[in-house]
């Protein structure tokens, strides 16, 4: 959807082209915060990447992530699609945040159907 241009529900080679960009500069990042080179991203790796991106969260809101997208294992870990599923989410997700965070306190207060109807419009 992010690269259909014309909201037909199909890509043409100028998206495609624009897609594989896309996924090559993520995957690009992926690799820098992979820092064992296993080809995932483990829960400090994760916590990591999100500081260095700009997010002040919890470690407890990153094993949440983890634990939502990583296969479950002795050792979760996240692959490149579901990082890149979770760095869309989160800067979706912040913008909406701070549209309605005007005064930028970190804080807003929202009626319960303006909080789904934001979450509703920004799934990817």
């Amino acid at each position: 959807d992010l690269f259909d241009r014309s909201g037909s529900g199909r890509m043409d080679v100028y998206g495609f082209s624009a897609l594989l960009r896309f996924i090559q500069q993520w995957r690009s990042l992926f690799q820098q915060y992979d820092r064992d080179q296993s080809g995932s991203i483990s829960f400090e790796e994760l916590q990591q990447a999100l500081s260095q991106m700009g997010y002040r969260l919890s470690p407890q809101f990153s094993q949440l992530l983890l634990s939502r997208y990583a296969p479950r294992s002795a050792s979760p870990s996240i692959q490149l699609d579901r990082f890149i599923h979770i760095c869309l989410q989160l800067q979706s997700l912040t913008d909406a945040f701070r549209e309605k965070d005007t005064a930028l306190a970190g804080s807003v207060r929202l009626a319960y159907e303006d909080f789904l109807a934001m979450v509703v419009t920004r799934m990817l």
